[in-house]
């Protein structure tokens, strides 16, 4: 398929509501707000809530993908008993604790982040103090396959594939800190209630956000998922890791000219008060409807292709230094 010339396809635009999503998304909006519920929210708690379920039943017409996107599908543990006693450490030692056990438990990255106002969507409260990341890497040529289709939903099923690891690994991560006396909630992708977890990541030091609107990592690229815990644990938290990606993704067309409904903005735009990239909903979701999740922007953005994350970080913040006259 040549450069955005997808038709949207009438089996997903024709349930689009009267109100665009990127209006719930808070596209425009010079003023702060928090993010509305939206997809994969439950379904009477959002807008698109009868496009979201055409979407994924369509997608489980697939048995590869309704395999791993079944209730059968191994994701973790159920949470276990918050034990009576809470052990004493101090946060630098028990941030240590809960890395070594979550990346010796399924995850490949991990960021520690306070509890925000900004992480918390609409119409739901949490009092959690803090808020842990992890993030799962996807298996690369699998996802450069992308875009998948009932004829080779490879990418599609390795997303699926990483969200069940990634909601083990949070899960025995909770139940880790649980055992330890301190109260830990998982959070699994990809179905959403309270916590927003982009923002959190970003914070955390995760990545950053790039132009097609996922995050950027400075090991993994954008091959990788998100999974998360919050708890009162006292743990000491990490920071912004800018790796330049923002100045590539200034310069950078790859995804654009990739996304065939030409969902991807060349500039930033105002989201909720922040001026940022943003991917046009309305265009994205037919596609990524018809597509079995999609995934192009992923795998053709550069920093995805294994090996390259770290040089690229290198060569980037080196341009800076030089601009800077570091």
């Amino acid at each position: 398929m040549s450069k955005h010339d997808y038709t949207p396809n009438p089996r997903f635009t024709d349930l689009f509501p009267d109100i665009s999503g990127n209006a719930v998304n808070g596209l425009g909006e010079t003023g702060y707000r928090k993010p509305s519920p939206f997809f994969w929210h439950p379904h009477d708690k959002q807008t698109h809530g009868e496009l979201q379920a055409a979407v994924i039943d369509y997608h489980r017409q697939s048995p590869e993908m309704c395999e791993v996107f079944t209730p059968r599908a191994d994701r973790g543990p159920k949470p276990a008993g918050q034990a009576p006693v809470r052990i004493k450490k101090s946060p630098e030692e028990w941030a240590a604790a809960v890395k070594e056990f979550a990346l010796a438990h399924e995850s490949d990255l991990i960021g520690i982040t306070p509890m925000k106002d900004e992480y918390i969507y609409e119409g739901y409260e949490l009092n959690d103090p803090t808020v842990i990341i992890l993030g799962v890497a996807m298996d690369y040529q699998e996802l450069n396959q992308a875009p998948a289709s009932f004829e080779n939903p490879a990418a599609g099923v390795e997303v699926g594939r990483q969200y069940n690891t990634a909601s083990r690994a949070c899960r025995n991560l909770a139940n880790y800190i649980l055992e330890q006396g301190y109260y830990a909630k998982a959070w699994p992708g990809p179905y959403a209630s309270a916590l927003s977890m982009m923002p959190a990541a970003i914070d955390a030091g995760i990545g950053e956000l790039g132009k097609h609107g996922s995050l950027i990592n400075g090991t993994y690229g954008s091959s990788f998922r998100l999974s998360a815990v919050t708890t009162d644990m006292p743990l000491a938290c990490d920071n912004f890791q800018d790796i330049a990606a923002e100045d590539f993704c200034a310069n950078c067309q790859v995804c654009v000219n990739a996304c065939p409904p030409g969902a991807i903005f060349t500039e930033k735009q105002w989201v909720r008060g922040v001026k940022k990239w943003y991917v046009d909903f309305d265009k994205c979701i037919p596609y990524f409807g018809d597509t079995l999740a999609c995934g192009i922007c992923l795998a053709r953005c550069p920093w995805s292709k294994p090996g390259t994350a770290p040089k690229l970080t290198e060569k980037m913040m080196g341009r800076r230094a030089v601009k800077s006259g570091g």
